[in-house]
């Protein structure tokens, strides 16, 4: 893909994540900075509960990009905000990577030829907020991500274009999120610039062969290890970030049975082959992470 040595877009990024940097660092190899950035306020994360900037804010900052931080963005003038802030002529595009918020209509319909959305799945599969676990649980053999147009529906709006992948191994969600990321950022790259100039269809959905995704819980990584061996697996893939795949079991070190309490074991890596589950490496409750069959010889 040529790059644009003269970048006269102007475009509003909205994100949060690492995988919404990574879109970013793939429009900067193509000369494309947004004027703006719009992304989460700061949060008090770890055990010290420090307040920390989002990924993007620290990436914006880096390169001298002014952000924008709305706990809410119907009621913090978010709107008003933006439409002052546009050059002359008014802004051209925005874009949406891994926001976590839904965007409002006053919103979408600001720039002049709409709101781009990066969305790691192959739409219609896969709407909703966690596209990247949905595929690796579904076994998908042929896995995405997809530029679309932000109409008032969740994903529902029409495509731009795809980038379509096979892998030989079931890829870790941490891995497929670098991986969509870095083909979602190339094609958005290519494709806004021929959006702008009118050369991009913009081709309704198949909304009859929708699916849907959910909202991720802690809940949702629990492994039962007598389930069927490849679908736990699948979900050790899917939750290797948050929530990390685990499953309970009672402490060795009691000899009371009725006092003992059942804790968590994170399974950080396994295979499957010839079809079992091999658990390899595992995070007992209160303890460094370990081999496995050294978990269960303690």
């Amino acid at each position: 893909m040529s790059k644009n040595t003269n970048n006269n877009i102007a475009f509003v990024f909205f994100g949060t994540p690492d995988i919404a940097v990574t879109v970013l660092e793939e429009l900067k190899a193509e000369d494309l900075f947004p004027q703006l950035i719009v992304t989460a306020p700061d949060r008090k994360q770890g055990r010290g509960m420090k307040l920390t900037p989002p990924a993007v804010k620290v990436w914006a900052e880096k390169h001298n990009i002014p952000v924008l931080q709305p706990e809410k963005l119907k009621e913090d003038n978010v709107a008003e905000t933006l439409k002052d802030s546009a050059p002359k002529g008014g802004f051209d595009v925005f874009v949406v990577a891994a926001y976590g918020k839904i965007i409002p209509k006053e919103i979408i319909d600001i720039p002049t030829h709409g709101t781009l959305n990066v969305h790691p799945s192959l739409l219609p599969k896969h709407r909703g907020p966690s596209p990247i676990q949905a595929q690796i649980l579904g076994g998908d053999k042929e896995m995405g991500v997809t530029i679309m147009q932000i109409d008032e529906e969740m994903d529902h709006g029409p495509l731009l274009g795809q980038t379509e992948l096979t892998f030989d191994e079931v890829p870790k969600a941490s891995e497929l999120e670098d991986i969509l990321g870095t083909e979602g950022g190339k094609l958005l790259a290519y494709l806004m610039p021929e959006w702008i100039a009118g050369k991009v269809p913009a081709i309704p959905q198949e909304h009859d062969k929708a699916t849907y995704c959910h909202f991720i819980k802690k809940e949702d990584a629990l492994i039962d290890l007598n389930d069927d061996a490849y679908q736990n697996f699948l979900k050790i893939q899917a939750y290797d970030m948050w929530p990390v795949a685990y499953f309970m079991t009672a402490p060795k070190s009691s000899n009371d049975d009725r006092a003992q309490k059942k804790i968590r074991v994170k399974i950080t890596g396994a295979d499957y082959k010839n079809g079992g589950l091999v658990i390899k490496k595992v995070i007992p409750e209160g303890k460094k992470e370990m081999e496995y069959e050294a978990f269960l010889k303690a």
